[in-house]
């Protein structure tokens, strides 16, 4: 089973991988916040590309917040798991409930990783979409159209492990996904690396800068 030492750790493994397949210039790399930023600080370092951040945030489950019913990115983007009313079923809130409490979240994060700046301009450049690994792939999915909606000419979805139904629903509508490892037993992003402490907004807002 494929192990990480840490977040940049595995960051330089991917980042590896991404130099050797000779990307379409120009580029940017893009993180997810927050555990996705600090692999891709590695990526950016590696690839002499600019880093930026691409804020999307979980939808979580009532009472089961690690388990995602959906996620949401800046510009609008909603993206709902499949059979998303099933999970909710009996619940005393709706999906839509849940995403306006998110909204709030992803609206914060977007004043205290840019401080003020605006997004990144995509348009024209491949965008290299980073996560420290892909469960199911929905906030992925929501970055990448969040990307699509910023106007990139190509969308690479990279990650240093996740599950192959996640790299499947990706694939959609990426123009590529990049995992380095695939394996059976997936439970957890954090059961494949040996530290995984959560990454603090000021970790992210000091890789940024």
């Amino acid at each position: 089973m494929t192990v990480f030492a840490d977040r940049r750790t595995a960051g330089i493994r991917l980042a590896e991988r991404l130099a050797a397949r000779r990307l379409p210039e120009p580029q940017i790399v893009l993180g997810l916040p927050r555990g996705g930023v600090p692999v891709a600080a590695e990526v950016a370092r590696r690839l002499g590309a600019p880093l930026d951040v691409i804020v999307v945030r979980k939808v979580g489950m009532p009472g089961q917040e690690e388990f995602a019913i959906g996620a949401i990115a800046f510009g609008g983007i909603v993206v709902r798991e499949p059979g998303v009313e099933h999970y909710l079923d009996g619940l005393p809130v709706s999906f839509e409930t849940l995403v306006v409490r998110q909204q709030q979240e992803l609206e914060r994060r977007e004043r205290a990783y840019r401080s003020g700046r605006p997004p990144a301009e995509l348009a024209g450049r491949t965008a290299v979409l980073v996560d420290d690994g892909l469960a199911t792939g929905t906030t992925m999915l929501a970055a990448v159209r969040a990307a699509r909606q910023g106007g990139a000419a190509r969308i690479i979805a990279a990650a240093p492990v996740g599950t192959s139904e996640a790299r499947e629903r990706v694939e959609r509508e990426a123009d590529e996904v990049i995992l380095l490892a695939e394996p059976p037993g997936f439970m957890a992003v954090g059961q494949f690396y040996l530290r995984f402490e959560q990454v603090a907004d000021e970790e992210v807002i000091r890789l940024l800068e």
